[in-house]
């Protein structure tokens, strides 16, 4: 399977089963479209009536099928699919938990608009969790991790700082047994920043591999998005704390993170608002939403936000010429390496892999699902109960949605995010369709940046 398209002056082939990625000129482009269907003679005849001015000669054309030839037979070029029969075997090995997304806090001090988690309650009572049951999943953690060595911690909420003595106990108590069990904590921690101070700073750079520090982009949509409690505007509260935060860390292991809706289809302004302020890592997401919600991204804003991607990926090179560049989370893809393609099919591993615990214990498949009772899995105390929603989403994979068959981008997406299919749809193995197509277009700018280099 091939994929071909045209940015920003680039010539693109993407062989989607080997993930190899050919940059050529537009005579091998037309060539290689037409290659599969069209005879050699009738290509050859099609490419001089196009291009008259380049005055192809036999020898050029037969040396432009020499190079096409050469990349199929080292495989980089009209590969087969190999992984559809291997994927079921992949799926029914036994699988451990590696990960933890620790809900400390079922409570928060801002009042976001577009909350999944209703401000922190997740459908509930507002709630801590206490040392006792962080404690407890550390343990189911350590216990059903198998022979891995590294695992992740990730504290969450609501605002997690705001139960922030819990934390560090915590953090203590995983450093404490690490030797013992044989395994090395990777903890991570998600905040709003509206707690941030130096005590906290000290910490977070002591402790956390990664921080998430939340903010929206310019000052007029982050207080219209992200407001405190009593209405007003989080950004002049927040804005000094997280760039304190980010240069503390020099600017590496943490990134900013914002959400971008309806009324700032032009959030590329957003992204280079915050690089203007000095943050090197930078994620900004769009909104899923009930398309009630006057925020929420309808299809008819598609086109406008592929202009934003696109011109944000004509920035990144601008900037990258003078020095002046940033990471961009969503057009970073390892063409070298990266995760193995077992790990891309079967996605982020919510519901085997990785789990979300409620103040209370419970677990659920991820972060998204918590407080949806049918999802419910088991608690810290007695394990994984609920095995059969385990093993639906252990079945979870490209694979499994047919709309995903013929997808180019189908080896960076995974098949998208479960929680997103099952609130568009009812059903985790559907495809949440605006998610897909802003995907799509991620995976194309992020490739072209690679060709820029």
């Amino acid at each position: 399977m091939v994929y071909q398209y045209i940015q920003n002056g680039y010539h693109i082939v993407l062989d989607v089963n080997s993930g190899s990625v050919h940059v050529v000129d537009k005579v091998v482009y037309d060539v290689i479209s037409d290659y599969k269907e069209h005879s050699r003679e009738d290509i050859a005849e099609a490419i001089r009536n196009k291009y008259p001015a380049e005055q192809l000669a036999d020898a050029d054309i037969n040396e432009i099928f020499s190079e096409i030839e050469q990349c199929i037979g080292q495989g980089t070029l009209f590969t087969e699919d190999t992984y559809k029969k291997q994927i079921t075997d992949y799926k029914k090995r036994d699988t451990y938990v590696k990960a933890l997304c620790l809900h400390v806090a079922h409570d928060c001090n801002l009042a976001c608009c577009y909350c999944f988690a209703g401000e922190g309650e997740y459908k509930g009572e507002r709630s801590l969790m206490s040392y006792e049951v962080g404690k407890k999943a550390l343990d189911f953690l350590v216990e059903n991790s198998g022979n891995r060595i590294n695992l992740e911690v990730d504290f969450f909420g609501g605002e997690p700082l705001m139960n922030f003595d819990t934390i560090k106990k915590l953090v203590a108590y995983g450093r404490s047994i690490e030797k013992e069990k044989r395994k090395n904590f990777r903890f991570t921690l998600t905040t709003n920043g509206v707690l941030l101070n130096k005590e906290v700073i000290d910490f977070l750079n002591k402790e956390m591999d990664n921080v998430v520090l939340s903010i929206d982009g310019r000052k007029e949509i982050n207080d219209t998005m992200r407001p405190c409690k009593n209405g007003k505007g989080s950004y002049d509260l927040i804005l000094s704390k997280i760039k304190e935060t980010a240069d503390s860390r020099k600017q590496q292991k943490y990134y900013v993170r914002g959400t971008f809706t309806h009324h700032n289809l032009d959030f590329d302004k957003d992204v280079l608002h915050l690089a203007d302020e000095g943050f090197k890592q930078i994620s900004v997401e769009p909104v899923v939403a009930d398309p009630k919600e006057d925020y929420a991204i309808l299809r008819e804003d598609l086109p406008e936000i592929i202009k934003g991607y696109e011109r944000l990926a004509d920035e990144l090179i601008k900037r990258k010429k003078e020095g002046n560049d940033f990471q961009f989370f969503h057009f970073m893809i390892d063409l070298e390496g990266g995760p193995c393609v077992y790990k891309r099919l079967s996605g982020c591993g919510s519901g085997t892999e990785y789990l979300a615990v409620t103040p209370q214990g419970d677990l659920y498949p991820c972060h998204q699902f918590v407080g949806q009772e049918e999802f419910l899995l088991g608690n810290v105390e007695n394990g994984i109960t609920n095995s059969k929603i385990r093993d639906m989403f252990k079945n979870c994979s490209v694979y499994a949605k047919e709309e995903c068959a013929d997808c180019f981008a189908k080896f960076y997406c995974s098949g998208g995010c479960a929680a997103n299919a099952y609130y568009s749809h009812g059903d985790i193995h559907a495809v949440y369709e605006l998610g897909c197509e802003l995907q799509k277009k991620r995976v194309e700018c992020a490739i072209m940046l690679k060709a820029a280099d």
